[in-house]
């Protein structure tokens, strides 16, 4: 299916794709900080498709072809002082965005999946929107706990360093990036990472949008309590060799979600590298299938 723009309320509007028959149970992708939906590979999305849901991918707010919003990015000493001042916007908002897709696309309630900060958004859905969500599987993200999931001081010069102007420039950022997050215990395919940071940049490359996303995760703040009230059946993926969201984030989460299982995936950093899809499909699969074994908080069979 080509992409399409559904508005999910008065000042937003998201880009998304579908995958598989729309008559199988829905699946949601949620994408992370400063990435847009492509990075969810076409292929990895048909073969969740192919596991019998129907799959959407979406570009967050402030991300690819969603609306962007107005206002300043945090500079970056208000970013090392975790400054909620400047955030135009919360994870509670993205949350909202992501709810008002399914309702707007009769999707509800549905297996959701995010990533980084798009974990962060996906726990804050079964949080507070019980009754969209099926089942809930975090991947290498975090409660916004300050002593958990810290990314290592080693990237901090690489994020803070001024990027270049133009196209090529910051492609080679995207993939120095990812160099640097990126899994180093499994293969690591940079090609791919090159085609998608291109797309990427041509489909979007608004310079203020991750920095306003980065501001709403500030904001957000420490979401522990609020996920001791997610009822939905949850795994927790995390990688052993994350540097970006260090594996402290990941336990933490597990451990504040009732009943959560985690799957730890050796080698794996600050990606979706080829090697683990099969450990991240099979883990969202039976994660889905205890769903159907308990009721909905609306205490009707999911």
């Amino acid at each position: 299916m080509a992409e399409q723009m559904c508005r999910v309320s008065s000042e937003i509007e998201l880009c998304w794709e579908g995958f598989g028959d729309c008559g199988n149970p829905p699946l949601l992708l949620v994408m992370g900080l400063a990435t847009q939906m492509i990075a969810w590979p076409e292929e990895l999305c048909g073969e969740l498709a192919d596991r019998g849901f129907y799959v959407v991918r979406f570009d967050n707010r402030d991300a690819g072809r969603s609306t962007h919003v107005r206002g300043r990015p945090p500079t970056v000493g208000q970013i090392m002082r975790r400054s909620r001042k400047p955030a135009r916007y919360t994870l509670a908002d993205m949350a909202g965005d992501t709810v008002g897709l399914l309702r707007e696309l009769d999707l509800g309630p549905a297996h959701v999946v995010g990533a980084s900060m798009g974990g962060m958004i996906a726990q804050t859905v079964a949080a507070r929107h019980p009754q969209w969500t099926r089942s809930l599987v975090s991947i290498m993200s975090t409660t916004g706990g300050r002593w958990v999931g810290q990314p290592s001081p080693l990237l901090y010069p690489l994020f803070l360093r001024r990027p270049g102007e133009g196209r090529e420039a910051a492609v080679s950022r995207t993939v120095k990036v990812f160099k640097a997050i990126g899994s180093r215990g499994l293969p690591n395919d940079l090609e791919l990472i090159r085609e998608v940071a291109e797309r990427s940049y041509d489909r979007d490359h608004d310079p203020s949008g991750p920095g306003r996303q980065l501001a709403a995760i500030l904001a957000s703040g420490n979401r522990t309590g609020e996920l001791r009230r997610i009822t939905a059946p949850t795994t927790v993926i995390h990688g052993t060799d994350d540097r970006m969201v260090a594996p402290s984030g990941g336990r933490a989460t597990a451990r504040a979600i009732p009943d959560a299982r985690v799957v730890v995936i050796d080698g794996m950093g600050h990606d979706l590298p080829r090697a683990a899809w099969p450990r991240i499909v099979d883990a969202i699969v039976s994660n889905a299938a205890r769903a159907t074994e308990a009721p909905t908080a609306s205490g009707t069979a999911a």
